[in-house]
């Protein structure tokens, strides 16, 4: 069995090796030990803190075996994507452009650099090992963050959104860099990642990136064709995240051209579809569940603090009021009973 659990200063070690195993600026995973003791410190703040307005807060969750304690996977979601600066984007745009002369009438489409997005909460660092093995423990570790932001509303924004790794080739180099940043920036992918550590808010790029619109018909076929095309490590999130609710907009990325996928929060099902209800716990004198019919839920304690969540088999939720656990569930999810839970379908 896997839980999801917010990350703690000992699970430095191993988010570490995650890092070491996950492809370089396709995952948003921090890449140094210094960059995720800083991460997890800043999370464990977050998670304690008293918020009114979302603002710099980011929680961080992990994926943990209740067998054997090692963490699998790691995601995280801030209350605030340019809560420390500008969440920088390309709008891509239709502009219609009319010759009554000519008698032509026809839409081209333009890249603006924009920073709509800042205010929004923004999912990022989701990686998960082995992901073909590990089955629905992975659309528990991309949800749950969810559900922890269903559970504290106030400490998020109305609107999400989540960058997706664009397509780079066998040499990690992007076509859609290769025919704009480049240009800019004078450096190769990869140098430009590194510099600006996989952010998208340093000043850097306001002032290097053009101002002006970029007309997408100009750009190389191959930077056209990788426009909203996701990196192949990118499908498996981008099916849990379209399944949640999330669709692909006008907004891509600014250096490999990636999909920007959004939502309002009353558009994702951990906001619309999940159930408040109360711990029972199951034993003998409870209604074995083998008697009744069974569907899958992930489940979250309803609490800001020591938050948890599972994958749990359970009687159907949307016609009773309590959710009956065994013994074990609740220690690993440290409930008792009575205690409220959220719940929707996986």
């Amino acid at each position: 069995m896997y839980l999801v659990r917010p990350v703690d200063m000992a699970d430095v070690a191993a988010l570490e090796s995650l890092a070491k195993v996950a492809t370089p600026w396709v995952h948003t995973l921090p890449k140094t030990r210094e960059a995720i003791e800083c991460a997890v410190e800043r999370s464990l703040l977050s998670f304690a803190a008293q918020v009114d307005i979302p603002s710099e807060e980011m929680y961080v969750f992990v994926l943990e075996s209740t067998v054997d304690k090692t963490i699998v996977g790691s995601a995280a979601i801030s209350a605030i994507a340019g809560s420390n600066g500008t969440y920088f984007a390309f709008r891509n745009n239709v502009l219609q452009q009319v010759s009554r002369d000519l008698n032509i009438s026809h839409n081209v489409h333009a890249l603006t650099l924009c920073s709509e997005l800042t205010g929004h909460s923004q999912l990022s660092s989701f990686y998960v090992r082995n992901p073909l093995q590990l089955g629905p423990e992975g659309a528990l570790l991309s949800r749950a963050r969810l559900l922890f932001a269903a559970v504290a509303p106030h400490r998020f924004g109305d609107h999400f959104f989540v960058s997706l790794a664009g397509i780079t080739d066998g040499n990690a180099q992007s076509p859609f860099w290769d025919a704009l940043g480049r240009k800019f920036f004078q450096m190769d992918f990869m140098d430009a990642e590194r510099v600006i550590e996989g952010a998208r808010n340093r000043t850097l790029i306001v002032e290097l990136m053009p101002h002006y619109p970029v007309y997408v018909p100009l750009l190389p076929g191959a930077a056209q064709a990788a426009m909203g095309q996701i990196h192949p490590e990118g499908e498996f999130p981008f099916r849990l995240l379209s399944e949640e609710g999330f669709e692909p907009d006008e907004y891509i990325d600014i250096f490999d051209g990636g999909p920007i996928l959004q939502a309002h929060k009353y558009s994702l099902r951990s906001f619309s579809s999940s159930m408040r209800r109360r711990v029972e716990r199951l034993s003998d004198q409870c209604a074995s569940l083998d008697d009744q019919v069974k569907q899958t839920y992930l489940i979250a304690s309803a609490r800001e603090t020591n938050f948890r969540a599972a994958i749990i088999d359970s009687g159907i939720l949307e016609t009773t009021d309590n959710v009956l656990m065994s013994t074990e569930m609740m220690e690993h999810l440290h409930l008792v009973a009575g205690d409220q839970v959220v719940g929707v379908r996986l």
